[in-house]
């Protein structure tokens, strides 16, 4: 029974030290994203994709970023113009930007989307998979 109640407690213990952890870090964040979703898009090369971002000012004072997007693969790269956000606190905003696949984008590669602000990044988890533009359907058959 002590031998339970020990381990319980050390358990207890560290749960508690685990999350105070956890609260410090997202104090001291002062720029989040909201509902940063999760997926992978198929796109053909030269095809056009909207990126939009909702942010939030967790902070206790007005702040002010430069937010920039890009979608970073081994074979090929894409990057948004750079966009100021100004937001009071607990305050959000939706951020666009227009794009398209790069023409040489090779079909089956993939690249993930990052957020750029200031001096920080955050990877999120959307990707855009490269797929053909041309797609070959059997249209009809006949067999004498």
């Amino acid at each position: 029974m002590t031998k339970r109640f020990t381990l319980l407690s050390i358990a207890v213990v560290a749960l508690v030290i685990m999350a105070s952890f956890s609260a410090v870090g997202l104090n001291n964040q002062s720029l989040t994203c909201l509902a940063c979703g999760n997926g992978v898009v198929d796109k053909t090369p030269c095809e056009a994709f909207i990126v939009k971002i909702t942010f939030k000012n967790t902070g206790k004072t007005e702040g002010t970023w430069s937010v920039n997007i890009a979608f970073e693969g081994e074979a090929w790269t894409w990057s948004g113009t750079p966009q100021t956000l100004a937001l009071k606190p607990y305050k959000t905003k939706t951020l666009a930007w227009n794009g398209s696949v790069p023409c040489n984008a090779p079909v089956g590669s993939v690249a993930r989307l990052i957020v750029y602000y200031n001096d920080s990044f955050a990877p999120l988890n959307w990707w855009i998979h490269v797929v053909p533009s041309a797609e070959l359907t059997i249209a009809s058959s006949t067999v004498e």
